[in-house]
């Protein structure tokens, strides 16, 4: 995306989630800053649209590092490399850079490398941002885009009531495997991108979760719930949510996770694809 599209984009974005109260944090890969280093300054603007709009940014490593396939040291130098713009923007808003989301939530494949990992990130001031409700909208997004660029209606309609459908789903499925593994639904971390189909329809999905009982709290309320100190020694090929995380630590590994729908997925695998 061209920065003045990316920059409308977000605007549209950031007016759904104050509208609708929503305390979202923004996980910035600066390395999309300097994409096309003519727009290094409207690319800094975008993320100071999240700042000025009262939300906040955490560290997603510079380059979308997965811990899995790069390894703890590389893994380690992206994260330093990728919070220099971003703890400069928050430090001109009187805020911190306190929170780091691992990209394709990948934890680590050996339980030594996940704690050193962790180690390191407590060092450099960081609280680790689990993800509790995730319903895979990246590979909603290119279709979405692709059939907006063609003037697709049909097909756009469809992403759409697909996203919302495959969002209930997932919500139902994790609501139910918390209650069934801890007793109760933990303050739920959803994950989202800042993309054009959450831009234009991110509102249909937040009266969805309202009807269902949702309302929108901080991450640092979310994390007060004593549930994200529960037992974890996750690892795998693979990342995966935090209850999953719990289920997997106690040896009941969830079964019967919904499908992605079959129709986008094989429309999104013939498409160029974002790394998210």
């Amino acid at each position: 995306m061209s920065a003045a599209a990316i920059t409308e984009m977000t605007g549209k974005l950031l007016a759904a989630l104050t509208q609708n109260k929503v305390p979202a944090v923004g996980f910035v890969n600066e390395k999309e800053l300097y994409y096309h280093l003519g727009e290094v300054d409207q690319r800094i603007k975008a993320l100071n649209m999240w700042l000025d709009a009262g939300l906040e940014l955490g560290n997603h490593t510079f380059n979308h590092t997965s811990l899995n396939l790069a390894g703890l040291q590389e893994f380690e130098d992206s994260v330093i490399q990728g919070e220099t713009v971003t703890r400069l923007l928050l430090e001109q808003h009187n805020k911190k850079l306190r929170y780091f989301r691992y990209p394709y939530l990948d934890t680590g494949r050996d339980l030594q490398t996940r704690r050193e990992a962790e180690a390191f990130l407590v060092a450099r001031g960081y609280r680790i941002a689990p993800v509790t409700l995730d319903a895979w909208d990246w590979n909603f997004a290119p279709v979405y885009e692709d059939a907006l660029h063609r003037g697709d209606t049909a097909l756009q309609q469809e992403v759409v009531s697909s996203y919302l459908s495959y969002h209930a789903e997932m919500f139902a499925y994790e609501e139910k495997l918390s209650k069934d593994l801890i007793g109760y639904e933990p303050k739920q971390i959803l994950l989202l991108h800042a993309n054009q189909l959450e831009a234009d329809h991110i509102g249909e999905l937040l009266d969805m979760m309202r009807k269902r009982g949702y309302r929108f709290i901080t991450l640092e309320d979310a994390l007060s719930d004593s549930a994200y100190s529960l037992p974890d020694t996750f690892v795998g090929e693979g990342g995966s949510g935090w209850i999953e995380h719990w289920a997997i630590t106690r040896g009941q590994p969830p079964q019967g996770s919904p499908v992605f729908p079959p129709s986008i997925d094989e429309r999104a695998k013939a498409l160029p694809h974002p790394q998210f």
